[in-house]
C-alpha cells in the first residue's frame, strides 16, 4: 500500500508531498490540473519508463519518491537482496537527470529499474485510459485469462518444454542439410585434418627448435666463450679452481697453529665444489658443441612447416592443435549424424508429447477459468448499469507458443438479441470503460491476501448518468481489499470517496505549479458541488452536492 507520495521538478510540479490513506483515495481537480501527472510520476516507483521530457523546465533533475508498506511475503526475498524494510515500510525513489539517465533506489540502496518492475506487481497496479486499448489485444486478453485461472505454474512448464522443442528443432534442421553441403564439409574437414596430422606439430615445439637454431648459427661464439669460462675456472694454471685449492690448503696448514683460520677454509670448501661443478658442466657442455649442418637444415624445413600450418590455422602451434581437435570433433559429427538425427527426432517427439500433454492441461485450465471469468464479469457489469451484457471469452487452437497452442479473445453484447463481436468491434468508449473495470475487479484480487495499490486514471472516461454511480460504487467495493487512487472528472464517483483529494494549478512568482490538497468534509462538498456546476457554485449544486454524499454514505452501510 502508497502511505506517501513525494515530487520534486515533475512536469508542472514544483514540490509535493500527500499522503494516501487505506480504502478509496480519489482525485479531482480541473481538466489539464496535472491529475494524470501524478499518476505518471507514480508509475515511474513502479518501473515505468522515464524521460528527460518530463523536467520542470530550468531544473537539471527531477525526483519522485514513495513508501509502501511491503507484503509479509516479499520481505524475505528483499532482505536476501540486501534491501531491508524499516519497520515494515519500504522507501522506493527515482531520479531523473536532464541528460535523460534515470536512477533508481530502494531502501536508499542504488538498483536497476528491472527491480522495480519486478516489484510492482506486489507493490500496485495502474490501469490508465491507454490500458484500455490493451484490451484490444489477443495476447493481453490470453494474459488477463492467465492471470485470472493463476497459470503461473503451469504456463513456466509450458514455456520451458517450448523452448526445449525449439532449440532441439533448430539443431535438427542443422544437421539436416543438403547432402551436397554436409559432403563438401567433410571433404574440407578431412583435408584440413589430414595435412596437420602429417605435420605433427607437439606443443612446445617451436620454441625447442628455435632454441636449437639459434645455437647452432652462433656455434663459434659459444665454443669460443664456454672454452673461455672453463679455462678460467678450471684448465689454466691461474684458474679459479686452482687458486681456490691453494687458499684452503694453506688455511688448513694455518689452522694447525690458530684454530679460528678453520672457520675461513670451511666457508671456501663450498666455493671450490661449485667451481668444480660449473667447470665439469662447461666441459660436457664443450664435448656436445659441434658444427652439424644438416641438421641447421632439418630445423630450418620444420620450422617452415609450423609456419605455414600457423598461417593457415592459428597463429601458435597451441592454436593450431586446438583447431586439429575442433575439425576432428566436426567429422565425428558428421560421420555419426545419423545417429545424432535420430536421437534429436526421438527427443523433439518426446518434448513434443510433454508440449501437447502441457499445453492441453493449460488449454483445459484456461477453459475452465473462462466460465468463471464471463459469470464474474457479467456479474461485474449488472453493478455497472450494464445488466444485460453477454461476456464471452473465445478459445480457439492456434501455432504453438511459448504461451500455448491456444488463442483468446474477448467477445461481447452489450444490447440484447445481438451475436457476442470482438470487443473493439461493438463497444463504445463509456462501455469500453465499464468492462475494464469489471476486468480489473476480477483479475486483480490480492495475491496471497496481500492487498495492493490499484490506480485508475480516468476509468469513468464515456460514463455518465446510473453508469457512474455503479463505476463508483464497484470502486467503492474494490477498495474494501484493496487501497485504490482513482483519476475521476464524475461526481457522483467522487462522492463514494474514502479520502478525497483537489488537484490544482497555482500560479507562485509567475509559474505554474500544481498542488494537491485533502479535503475535509465540508471543502468536499464545496468541491463535489463545482464539479456538478462548473465554473460558478451555485446554491442548488452545493445542495445536490450534499445529497450525493448522503446517497454515498447510505450505499455504505
Amino acid at each position: 500500500m502508497l502511505l506517501e507520495l513525494s515530487i520534486e521538478n515533475y512536469a508542472v510540479i514544483d514540490r509535493l508531498r500527500v499522503c494516501f490513506h487505506p480504502g478509496l483515495n480519489l482525485l479531482t481537480g480541473e481538466t489539464g490540473s496535472g491529475k494524470s501527472i501524478v499518476v505518471d510520476a507514480l508509475a515511474l516507483l513502479l518501473g515505468g519508463r522515464a524521460s528527460a521530457d518530463m523536467i520542470r523546465s530550468g531544473q537539471e533533475r527531477a525526483r519522485i519518491s514513495g513508501r509502501f508498506t511491503v507484503p509479509a511475503e516479499r520481505v524475505a526475498s528483499l532482505e536476501a537482496a540486501g534491501l531491508v524494510p524499516e519497520d515494515g515500510e519500504l522507501l522506493i525513489e527515482r531520479e531523473i537527470l536532464a541528460g535523460g539517465k534515470s536512477r533508481a533506489y530502494v531502501g536508499s540502496r542504488p538498483v536497476a529499474a528491472a527491480l522495480l518492475r519486478d516489484l510492482a506487481p506486489y507493490l500496485g497496479d495502474i490501469h490508465g485510459q491507454h490500458d484500455q486499448q490493451l484490451l484490444f489485444s489477443p495476447d493481453a486478453q490470453l494474459a488477463m485469462l492467465d492471470a485470472f485461472g493463476r497459470h503461473e505454474a503451469l504456463l513456466g512448464e509450458v514455456a520451458s518444454l517450448y523452448r526445449s522443442w525449439r532449440e532441439i528443432g533448430t539443431e535438427l534442421e542443422e544437421l539436416e542439410r543438403t547432402e551436397q553441403e554436409k559432403l563438401r564439409l567433410l571433404d574440407l574437414w578431412t583435408f584440413q585434418r589430414k595435412e596437420i596430422e602429417q605435420a605433427a606439430p607437439r606443443a612446445g615445439e617451436e620454441e625447442q627448435l628455435e632454441n636449437e637454431r639459434r645455437i647452432l648459427l652462433n656455434l663459434s661464439r659459444l665454443q669460443e666463450g664456454a672454452g673461455t669460462a672453463y679455462a678460467a675456472l678450471y684448465d689454466s694454471p691461474e684458474s679459479a679452481h686452482a687458486l681456490l685449492r691453494t687458499a684452503v690448503k694453506r688455511l688448513e696448514e694455518m689452522a694447525r697453529i690458530d684454530r679460528t683460520l678453520g672457520e675461513a677454509a670451511e666457508m671456501l670448501r663450498p666455493a671450490e665444489l661449485a667451481v668444480q661443478e660449473a667447470s665439469y658442466l662447461l666441459r660436457d657442455y664443450l664435448s656436445r658443441l659441434e658444427a652439424n649442418p644438416g641438421r641447421l637444415e632439418e630445423i630450418e624445413s620444420r620450422l617452415a612447416a609450423l609456419d605455414k600450418l600457423k598461417r593457415k590455422y592459428g597463429n601458435s602451434v597451441e592454436l593450431v592443435l586446438a583447431f586439429l581437435e575442433d575439425v576432428r570433433g566436426k567429422i565425428a559429427g558428421l560421420e555419426h549424424a545419423g545417429e545424432r538425427m535420430e536421437e534429436l527426432r526421438r527427443q523433439r517427439a518426446a518434448l513434443a508429447a510433454a508440449f501437447e500433454a502441457a499445453a492441453g492441461r493449460l488449454s483445459a485450465g484456461r477453459k475452465e477459468a473462462a466460465q468463471h471469468l464471463r459469470k464474474q464479469v457479467e456479474k461485474e457489469l449488472a453493478s455497472l448499469a450494464m445488466e444485460r451484457t453477454v461476456f464471452q471469452v473465445e478459445i480457439r487452437p492456434q501455432a504453438w507458443t511459448a504461451s500455448g497452442a491456444d488463442g483468446v479473445r474477448f467477445l461481447v453484447s452489450p444490447n440484447v438479441g445481438e451475436e457476442p463481436r470482438p470487443l473493439e468491434r461493438v463497444a463504445s468508449g463509456g462501455e469500453i470503460s465499464r468492462i475494464a473495470l469489471a476486468l480489473k475487479t476480477c483479475v486483480a484480487a490480492p495475491r496471497g491476501g496481500t492487498a495492493r495499490t490499484l490506480v485508475f486514471d480516468e476509468v469513468d472516461a464515456g460514463v455518465g448518468g446510473s453508469a457512474a454511480e455503479g463505476v463508483g460504487r464497484r470502486l467503492k467495493q474494490l477498495a474494501g481489499a484493496n487501497q485504490v487512487l482513482c483519476v475521476t472528472h464524475l461526481p457522483q464517483i467522487a462522492s463514494f470517496a474514502d479520502h478525497h483529494y483537489r488537484v490544482e494549478k497555482r500560479e507562485v512568482e509567475g509559474r505554474t505549479a500544481a498542488g494537491i490538497t485533502e479535503l475535509a468534509a465540508a471543502q468536499r462538498v464545496q468541491e463535489i458541488g463545482r464539479m456538478l456546476s462548473g465554473q460558478k457554485l451555485t446554491a442548488e449544486a452545493l445542495k445536490n452536492a450534499e445529497q450525493l454524499l448522503k446517497m454515498a454514505r447510505g450505499a455504505r452501510s
